[in-house]
């Protein structure tokens, strides 16, 4: 059996920190939104183009953070993103209204437009084909644990301090995961004391097809692969559901459910808390399956699919005031999410034509897939406000789009292998007969 190097498991833990804390800094805000409103004199509506505002930069910068990663690697690139997103976390705290609050966000969407790109390279980088998904799941555990601790912590903060101080300590502790990453991280090219056959083993196996890595490809090529839109549709509907949590959920329980703050750190972290081990579960299926015999597009796409489908019982929240099946329902819909997101972050090293393309595909999908953000952050403020606070049409319309999501994953998304890229870039090219270069 072919051995790899060991430390590669601690490359992977780093980036599972940096996406927890990521989602700590992004979510800080949905739970100090009733404060800020009631301390800034702010409306639903407002306070949703607030919500939003992150994920306008979060999604227009993935692309250009994609290939600036590719281009300057995990270290450097990591630690930048990782210590930008960090210092307008902290900025946050000093805003005043509505503006001030409405830039820092935009500016702390442009550092964290890095976060999973440049963990998917990670990924490429240290890990072989049948252990992506485990990895993959890994890292995507750092959504759910990021917003599991943001809830206790992040309400702690408020009820001790004041709104101001939870983006002030929230903020200092990226800083400090950026120091410790770029003491530890190399990539393994460069990591001393690792065994050199085990060195070379995850060399041979990184995934790579007819394009040698020093050519380049030109972007709206990408573009004309049925895969890629595949993974941006699938991801846009997955993304569709998920940030509901991420900006509204923590308003819906204290204003349809009736929680505290206490409650809201406590029986309120439940759903993200089962995000954990849905994601870690999904990635190990996944690679699971692959390991039994299964193609690798079985094996991920039967795992994208059932996640998606089991996300869509979050429109059934809708219909009950039962606390106890609303929170089961929410908790099955944030595992059927994790379960496909872990998938979803194999796909660009699955399909990246040569590693130099991995964060560019990466960024290329998760482009798309935070174009949901926008959407849902501006689209449950609207309803809410419209119907007097009720989240029934937001609720049942994210349960329809993850039905949508796994008829993409089951119909649009094609076979799972790198796209065979032509060396002369003027077109498309040949592609073989499971692998269409357009939607026709």
């Amino acid at each position: 059996m072919r051995r790899y190097p060991r430390i590669r498991w601690m490359m992977i833990v780093f980036c599972f920190f940096a996406i927890a804390i990521n989602y700590i800094d992004r979510v800080n805000l949905a739970i100090a939104a009733p404060h800020i409103k009631k301390d800034l004199g702010l409306d639903d509506a407002t306070m949703g183009l607030i919500l939003g505002a992150f994920f306008w930069t979060y999604a227009l910068m993935q692309i250009p953070a994609g290939r600036l990663l590719d281009r300057l690697g995990a270290r450097t690139g990591l630690a930048v993103a990782v210590g930008w997103w960090s210092l307008f976390t902290v900025f946050t705290a000093f805003g005043k209204g509505f503006t001030s609050i409405f830039i820092s966000r935009l500016l702390l969407g442009i550092g964290e437009a890095g976060g999973n790109p440049g963990s998917a390279k990670v990924i490429s980088n240290w890990f072989p084909k049948k252990q992506r998904g485990t990895a993959s799941g890994i890292f995507d555990a750092g959504p759910r644990a990021g917003t599991a601790i943001a809830l206790p912590l992040v309400a702690w903060l408020i009820s001790v301090w004041d709104w101001e101080t939870s983006f002030v300590v929230t903020g200092a502790i990226g800083l400090v995961w950026v120091v410790l990453w770029l003491v530890f991280y190399r990539e393994p090219e460069d990591m001393k004391g690792i065994d050199e056959q085990e060195r070379q083993n995850l060399l041979q196996d990184r995934g790579q097809s007819q394009l040698v890595g020093t050519e380049k490809i030109k972007l709206r090529t990408l573009f004309g692969y049925r895969n890629i839109w595949g993974m941006m549709i699938g991801f846009f509907c997955m993304n569709f559901a998920t940030y509901f949590f991420v900006t509204w959920f923590p308003t819906y329980l204290t204003m349809s459910q009736g929680f505290s703050l206490k409650e809201l750190g406590t029986l309120g972290a439940i759903p993200a808390l089962m995000g954990i081990p849905g994601s870690l579960i999904g990635g190990y299926t996944s690679d699971w399956l692959y390991r039994k015999g299964l193609s690798l597009t079985a094996a991920r796409k039967t795992c994208l699919i059932a996640g998606m489908l089991l996300s869509s019982v979050i429109a059934l929240a809708a219909f009950t005031s039962n606390i106890t099946i609303i929170l089961t329902l929410f908790s099955l819909t944030y595992a059927g999410l994790a379960f496909t997101a872990a998938n979803i972050w194999t796909l660009p090293a699955d399909v990246a034509p040569s590693p130099n393309y991995v964060a560019t595909i990466g960024g290329i999908q998760s482009f798309a897939g935070n174009l949901a953000g926008i959407v849902t952050a501006s689209f449950t403020g609207i309803m809410v406000g419209l119907s007097n606070g009720s989240f029934v049409i937001p609720l049942c319309v994210a349960g329809g789009i993850c039905l949508l999501g796994a008829l993409n994953f089951m119909f649009v998304l094609g076979k799972i292998e790198p796209l065979n890229t032509p060396k002369n870039d003027s077109g498309l090219g040949e592609t073989t007969s499971h692998q269409q270069a357009s939607l026709s």
